[in-house]
């Protein structure tokens, strides 16, 4: 598995976990609510799975998002390395890796930092379409491309 192989699986991972512990948190509130609902009555009850509500809504909808970010994720094909910067590609400026994805936290393989960053972000949209010995200034830093995985 190459370097930058290793990289989507991480972020593919990283994006899957994050996906379960958001079903996990609708799941138990979805049992919470249910159990609340035999045993009490009232104005307390009603505020309770109304606020119960609250936060299901709260985590579907960060539920959709991340699914969008895996099927992101899921277009990439990690095996292709282009002469040109594309979605998916990992490039390494200024001794920087740079994974062009999704803006996704940063992550540690093998000792190396990688910083994965959306084609649409400053940065990104600087490193899209352009090849190895590219240079470009963002805020007086002066990038250039060393090479693209």
């Amino acid at each position: 598995m190459t370097f930058k192989q290793k990289t989507h699986t991480y972020y593919l991972q990283l994006v899957q976990d994050r996906i379960d512990a958001f079903r996990a948190m609708i799941s138990a509130l979805t049992e919470d609510s249910k159990n609340d609902a035999k045993g009490s009555a009232g104005d307390k009850h009603e505020t309770t799975l109304s606020m119960m509500h609250i936060e299901q809504e709260k985590f579907n909808h960060k539920l959709k998002e991340v699914l969008e970010q895996k099927a992101v994720l899921d277009k990439i094909d990690s095996t292709i390395v282009a002469e040109t910067i594309v979605v998916g590609s990992l490039v390494v400026a200024n001794g920087i890796y740079l994974y062009l994805s999704l803006a996704l936290p940063k992550i540690t393989i093998e000792g190396t930092n990688i910083i994965a960053l959306s084609p649409q972000s400053p940065l990104g949209s600087k490193l899209m379409g352009n090849k190895v010995g590219f240079e470009f200034e963002i805020n007086t830093t002066k990038y250039t491309i060393q090479e693209i995985l």
